[in-house]
């Protein structure tokens, strides 16, 4: 009997160290290191099923886990999901603090929390990557921070989440989560939203409440909730599937906001199926769709449309969202040129909407209710519930087609002439018939481009040759055009002191400090020589010359003169003495008090209402940031630094173009190659903006992490009514700072539809208009 014991002991201890030799024969030595671009660029689990290192993401590289043994790459894990992607000059480093990632200049980041030292690492083959401390424990594993992806023998433990990928290609944190509740609910909601029924898309249904209960999955595929005892309270998924080494499961929240259970056979072909999924229409996610924007089914597929007189932010990414064909600024003109009608939607739910409803009147009549909405400016639509009437703002989120008849119509206010579904159905229809005509006017077309390139060519090498001999009159017919005096380089460069001092440099040019004297008098100037002026054309550069010589206002950079000789380009401007509104939020001892960061901030928003608005050509700046923003010697505020800056046609108001601006401040429609509005200036000062009031920079990594990115702090401050966090140890009208606050969250919408014209940004922060609860804005890091 002792002998059998022993026997069993040994055989146990021997089966035990199999395994953990198993688990651990691709041990990972500190020191050890992966590059993105040489080898190697990951290490592989004991049999390759599994890898961990770096994969290729969009213009970088990301850190996570993939399925290495197919041929498509399956991302299972991503490191640090919401970072953006690393580029080709990192290091991926196992030392003793635990895995970090070590760029060529700057600081190391960690991907790994550990509670003390790490000794060695190892890629598991149940897709678990794991850090050992000395006597061989896990101090840090994967397995406890999912992503998007459950594994056999994973769990997701009370109180967690996970997150869909951006897109197929973008594992970031995408718009839905599914989240273990602490009250023992498996439910699934948008992002950002609170965990509340009315968010809520789907759920484990009925069940015994409990406490610190997991979502599990098998190696079979059985998915179900255990409770902390370890008793099974819900089955979602039976298992009894098809089981070997060859074919492995995965639980996985997809883009389109449903989980799957998928299957893969892991050999050459790499076929997956899904096996599972919940049972519920493709439209369920809430916010499929995008703001404004309503899911409905079309042979069973998900489908996006817009509310009437909206259209698609971007037609190739419908889930995007719509924005307005035409806005309803001029609401109070009694022009008739800017009537309103109001357009009916049936047959449509909009989930939570009840948020954006700012007034309820009660026993009216269909009619009366869009009567009310029409002469109502604040009013962008109205859903009636007879006998109520609930006028709404934007944005409408969270909408399906609804066919069971419970739906309450909505009505939109749309500008008259524009296009409803319906027309733009019809349009569609006739744009059809003329297809064959356009392919045979696509194809002369082509044929007239390839000998108009030729010739082109010809004419272009002809004008370079000539290009420094430039005629004289040309000049001269710019000065006449405009009130601007016309330099000599010799007037300049004497002025200049042959560019002898440097007040700072852009991106088209230097800009030198210099002196204009005559018999009476000395004037301070600062020249700007563009040295990229050349390659944008002669045409543009007159362009823009005659409609920032017209522009007057006591908030722009005054532009005196021009050089326009032979290839040199060089603007005149008056010089302004206090430096840049950098130098005047930033800089300790020029700090300035609260009245006077009132007083800029309304400045600047003069300065960029009248580009927008007031002079005879609408300009849009693309480049507002403090360093663009100087001060005179009454520390007055006035935008600069047109270089640059777009103009549009009286009849235009968008126009595509190149990414222009500053990281930090651009909006996020330039990273999405969509057109170009003056919306984009007002993303841009609602950053500069909460940098004013709070008198601190958009990204300060100095502070704790909660406050690093001032955009997610003052959200969170003005969340929690807990402005003052903001402006400690100052004296500060805090009405006045929240309505600033407000205005700023506002301007920096993602949707350039729900941001303010400047002319509303200028009348709320004088507070002549009421300012509504701004919705929570994008995280600033996706416009970094």
């Amino acid at each position: 009997m002792d002998s059998a014991i022993f026997l069993f002991v040994l055989l146990s201890v021997f089966s035990t160290v199999v395994v953990t030799a198993q688990q651990r024969n691709s041990n990972i030595t500190l020191g050890s290191s992966l590059t993105p671009t040489t080898n190697p660029t990951s290490w592989l689990s004991s049999s390759g099923r599994f890898a961990f290192g770096f994969y290729p993401e969009g213009d970088g590289f990301a850190v996570g886990i993939w399925l290495a043994r197919i041929p498509e790459r399956t991302v299972v894990w991503t490191a640090n999901q919401d970072d953006p992607q690393v580029s080709s000059n990192v290091t991926l480093l196992l030392t003793s603090d635990g895995l970090i990632l070590r760029p060529a200049q700057g600081q190391d980041k960690s991907i790994s929390d550990r509670p003390e030292p790490a000794s060695s690492a190892s890629m598991l083959d149940t897709g678990n990557f794991v850090i050992y401390n000395s006597n061989s424990k896990i101090i840090w594993q994967s397995f406890e921070s999912p992503t998007n992806t459950l594994l056999p023998s994973q769990r997701l433990l009370a109180g967690e989440e996970m997150f869909s990928s951006a897109s197929e290609t973008d594992h970031s944190k995408g718009r839905f989560r599914l989240i273990m509740q602490q009250d023992g609910y498996l439910v699934q909601y948008p992002i950002l939203t609170p965990y509340t029924i009315t968010y809520g898309y789907w759920d484990s249904g009925p069940q015994t409440t409990i406490v610190n209960g997991t979502l599990n999955l098998d190696e079979d595929g059985k998915l179900y909730l255990l409770n902390s005892t370890g008793f099974i309270v819900k089955t979602l998924i039976n298992g009894s599937l098809p089981t070997n080494r060859t074919i492995l499961y995965r639980l996985t929240i997809d883009v389109d906001g449903i989980f799957r259970l998928y299957s893969h056979t892991l050999d050459r072909n790499g076929n997956w199926s899904i096996v599972w999924e919940p049972p519920y229409d493709k439209c369920q996610p809430k916010g499929l769709c995008g703001v404004n924007g309503y899911c409905t089914l079309m042979d069973q597929k998900a489908d996006c449309l817009c509310l009437p007189g909206f259209r698609f932010i971007d037609q190739g990414e419908k889930t995007l969202g719509c924005e307005r064909e035409a806005n309803v600024e001029n609401c109070e003109s009694k022009n008739q040129e800017f009537g309103y009608n109001m357009s009916t939607l049936e047959n449509t739910e909009w989930a939570g909407q009840e948020d954006n409803t700012y007034s309820v009147l009660t026993s009216v009549t269909n009619e009366e209710c869009k009567d009310a909405c029409l002469g109502d400016c604040n009013c962008e639509a109205v859903i009636y519930d007879a006998p109520q009437c609930r006028k709404q703002k934007l944005p409408f989120r969270f909408g399906k087609m609804k066919l069971d008849g419970t739906a309450k119509p909505v009505f939109v206010k749309v500008a008259k002439n524009t296009y409803t579904p319906e027309t733009a159905r019809e349009s569609n229809k006739e744009r059809k018939k003329y297809l064959p005509i356009l392919i045979a006017s696509v194809l002369f077309v082509t044929c007239a481009f390839v000998v108009l390139g030729i010739s082109g060519f010809l004419i272009y090498r002809h004008q370079s040759l000539a290009y420094k001999k430039i005629p004289e009159q040309r000049s001269i017919g710019l000065s006449d055009e405009i009130s601007l005096r016309s330099f000599t380089y010799d007037e300049l460069e004497k002025a200049t002191e042959s560019f002898k001092e440097v007040l700072g440099r852009g991106s088209f040019g230097t800009v030198f400090k210099g002196t204009l004297s005559n018999i009476t008098s000395q004037k301070l100037i600062a020249v700007k020589r563009l040295e990229r002026m050349v390659d944008e054309g002669e045409r543009e550069f007159q362009t823009e010359m005659r409609a920032i010589g017209r522009t007057n206002h006591r908030n722009l950079v005054q532009l005196l003169g021009y050089c326009h000789e032979g290839s040199n380009r060089l603007l005149v401007y008056e010089y302004m003495c206090n430096g840049s509104l950098a130098d005047f939020l930033f800089k300790p001892e020029q700090r300035p008090d609260w009245k006077e960061r009132v007083e800029t901030a309304l400045n600047v928003a003069k300065g960029i209402l009248y580009l927008h608005e007031e002079c005879q050509t609408q300009i849009i700046h693309c480049d507002i940031k403090p360093q663009n923003i100087l001060m005179d010697e009454n520390r007055c505020a006035k935008v600069a630094d047109f270089g640059l800056a777009k103009l549009l046609r009286p009849d235009q108001t968008k126009t595509f173009t190149a990414m222009r601006g500053t990281r930090g401040y651009v909006a996020p429609e330039w990273h999405r190659s969509l057109p170009i509005t003056a919306k984009v200036d007002v993303y841009s000062f609602g950053i500069v903006l909460l940098e004013i009031i709070c008198c601190r920079k958009s990204l300060n990594m100095e502070l704790v992490e909660d406050e690093v990115v001032l955009v997610d702090w003052v959200y969170r401050c003005f969340d929690f009514g807990e402005l003052d966090k903001l402006v400690i140890n100052e004296e500060v009208d805090m009405i006045k700072f929240e309505r600033m606050a407000s205005v700023a969250l506002w301007c920096i919408q993602e949707e350039p539809s729900l941001r303010p014209s400047m002319k509303k940004v200028v009348l709320m922060l004088e507070g002549t208009i009421d300012i509504p609860t701004p919705p929570r804005p994008t995280s600033f890091i996706s416009s970094v």
